[in-house]
């Protein structure tokens, strides 16, 4: 769990803090902010070129009470440490931003409860998604990952309709592409999962934009088993079985519905633009 001994916050920690922050270090808490948990590899993979560097410095920011850390319990082994906004990091964001510290919506109860939160494994899949596309952009001349919704900002825009896991628009050489993610952990049947692509139907039908809806799955097997069910005339989907090593831009999209050998993130603008409506 969170560390129990911690320094009261006071104005010679807030000085201190201020004065020690980089822009790396706002950037994370802004991450955290959005996307509330990230693991250690996670952060080291969007922002640092070492695991070394990357685990002195976030204990450096535990000590200044910027962020804390919880370890979740696992069946096996252990878990990697889990990374959160603390008190000091969400006061320093907010005066960045020219806010009051409420209006961040973040609270540090809640932020601790994602300890024992069912949906935590879920949470951390998908933002393993996007910080892997982070990271790509790092090291990949002229890409980016130019925008990058969490669910709760997209249940907030559409939440009416269908709650999809992320939405984010990737670049890559002068192209660009707008996605919908679904990130599945095998909780799900085939036929649940099936179901969403007539909600993001109407979705479609109410924007009259159609994006591809990428549906990203644990093992090549349940891969396989869902991609025969998620066919919608009017949704473009494709599946993806991501081994490690492997990133979401790369080459590993298979579209619902053709033959074709899987596509690269970037050419599932394809997709969208087929009928004419991207």
């Amino acid at each position: 769990m969170a560390s129990a001994v911690r320094r009261r916050i006071d104005d010679r920690l807030v000085l201190e803090a201020a004065g020690r922050l980089t822009e790396r270090d706002r950037y994370l808490c802004r991450l955290l902010a959005d996307h509330q948990v990230l693991t250690t590899e996670q952060i080291r993979s969007v922002g640092f070129d070492s695991q070394r560097r990357t685990q002195l410095r976030l204990s450096q920011l535990r000590q200044l009470r910027v962020l804390d850390r919880f370890q979740p319990l696992a069946r096996i082994g252990s878990a990697p440490q889990h990374w959160i906004l603390d008190t000091l990091g969400s006061l320093l964001l907010a005066a960045e931003k020219g806010i009051d510290p409420s209006e961040l919506a973040w609270r540090r109860d809640k932020a601790i409860a994602l300890a024992t939160n069912a949906q935590l494994a879920h949470l951390v899949g998908t933002n393993g998604i996007f910080c892997s596309l982070l990271a790509a952009a790092r090291h990949q001349p002229g890409s980016d990952l130019v925008l990058w919704w969490s669910a709760r900002r997209c249940a907030g825009a559409w939440g009416t309709l269908v709650r999809p896991d992320g939405y984010g628009v990737w670049s890559e050489s002068d192209r660009r592409v707008a996605f919908l993610l679904e990130y599945d952990n095998g909780t799900e049947t085939t036929a649940r999962l099936a179901e969403k692509l007539e909600r993001y139907a109407r979705l479609f039908a109410a924007t009259g934009r159609r994006l591809p809806v990428l549906f990203a799955f644990p093992a090549p097997g349940r891969e396989a088993e869902a991609h025969r069910a998620l066919r919608h005339p009017d949704v473009p989907a494709a599946t993806a079985s991501l081994t490690p090593g492997q990133s979401p831009a790369d080459p590993v999209w298979l579209p619902v519905g053709s033959d074709r050998a899987r596509l690269g993130l970037i050419d599932l603008d394809r997709m969208a633009a087929r009928d004419g409506r991207g």
